[in-house]
């Protein structure tokens, strides 16, 4: 049985960057049957395009059957998330 989708962020991200990410990102969960999906943030900076991001993608992995779960999240970003009240919505 093949473990989760993994895969890693890289920032600095910019708007522009989010489509061709999600759009990755789906053709990963189009070829996986796992339901949960490990995104690596350890690379990325702690803004709102970050967590914007990062809501596109639980998104679209919940219109998969699947669920994005934030490895290696620093304390500031963990924070921004709870404080923009999607603490539920992206675990780490």
């Amino acid at each position: 049985m093949p473990g989760p989708i993994r895969f890693a962020i890289h920032g600095p991200l910019r708007r522009a960057d989010l489509p061709g990410l999600t759009a990755r990102v789906c053709a990963l969960l189009e070829d996986g049957a796992d339901t949960v999906v490990i995104c690596d943030v350890r690379g990325v900076r702690a803004d709102a395009v970050t967590v914007d991001a990062l809501a596109r993608l639980q998104l679209a992995a919940q219109r998969s059957g699947c669920q994005v779960r934030l490895h290696s999240a620093s304390d500031e970003l963990l924070q921004l998330v709870a404080f923009m009240g999607l603490r539920d919505v992206l675990p780490g």
